[in-house]
């Protein structure tokens, strides 16, 4: 069986795709223009308000176009950024530097985002014991990168993929029903048949579906698209070790409504499938451009 591969090497993996994108047959602007010995110095600057994400990714994607450029890291990934900042300096080859300017800001801008969407979430919650999480709902590809960003964020990281954990939801509990079985029987299925230690997750739709659940010895049930006050009736109902999750329909205008429900987690797919980009630029100073 093939070894699953790290995550420096997803990541290694993910920026050179985006460089052969972007860079698959040069850059013949950059090419026809600027001196192969013309050398300067860039920073990277914050034009509004966030959370930084992504500079450490940045540095690989320069560094991977050409390893002699210095790049020099100046404030931390979860850091609160303002207008005004600088997060980093980048010296060296200007055409080199030209290269990469749009991939390393696409990864940091987006990122960026990423967290600090989710750290306005975290900020509408404070004060209750509930986590933030993600979801599924990432760009094809990224999603190694956008999960890291929602920690970044200070949120908390739902499954990974479809082998990080058992959740029955919608479609799987339609299609076993349409076979006979009750939600109890598929419960009681998938706790027979999951690997040992193996946390059973199921998505309901109604107090009493979460209590069938729960009697089933499901260890986390998904509320989903539920008011806060069917929320709060199903904590109040479950056992104290069984996990809640409200998912669906959550946003910045409601989720601290869903906090004072009781549940644990509250996951939302906004964090990572509809985030504006932070706004970052690659500014050179004048004074540093040179022939080498």
């Amino acid at each position: 069986m093939n070894k699953a591969p790290s995550s420096e090497e997803q990541v290694d993996n993910i920026i050179d795709l985006a460089l052969a994108e972007d860079l698959g047959h040069g850059d013949i602007t950059s090419e026809v223009l600027i001196p192969p010995d013309l050398e300067g110095k860039a920073s990277i600057l914050i034009k509004e308000r966030g959370i930084l994400a992504g500079i450490e990714v940045a540095k690989k994607v320069f560094l991977r176009v050409d390893s002699s450029l210095r790049f020099n890291v100046l404030t931390k990934d979860g850091t609160e950024v303002k207008p005004g900042d600088t997060v980093a300096t980048v010296s060296g080859k200007v055409i080199s530097i030209l290269k990469v300017e749009r991939t390393a800001l696409n990864f940091l801008q987006r990122l960026s985002g990423i967290a600090s969407e989710t750290a306005k979430y975290v900020a509408k919650t404070r004060g209750f014991t509930v986590d933030i999480t993600d979801t599924r709902k990432t760009t094809p590809g990224l999603r190694l990168l956008e999960k890291y960003a929602v920690s970044m964020g200070g949120g908390k990281n739902h499954r990974l993929h479809l082998g990080d954990g058992i959740l029955i939801k919608d479609n799987h509990l339609a299609t076993l029903r349409a076979l006979g079985m009750s939600l109890k029987d598929i419960i009681a299925k998938a706790k027979q048949n999951a690997p040992q230690g193996v946390k059973i997750e199921v998505e309901v739709n109604t107090t009493q579906e979460a209590m069938d659940a729960a009697e089933a010895g499901a260890d986390i049930i998904m509320l989903d698209n539920m008011s806060p006050e069917e929320m709060h009736r199903v904590v109040s109902l479950l056992p104290s070790q069984v996990k809640v999750e409200a998912s669906g329909g959550i946003t910045l205008a409601n989720v601290r409504q869903a906090a004072t429900t009781g549940v644990n987690l509250i996951s939302i797919g906004a964090l990572t499938h509809s985030p504006k980009a932070l706004d970052i630029s690659l500014e050179f100073d004048p004074k540093t451009i040179r022939l080498a």
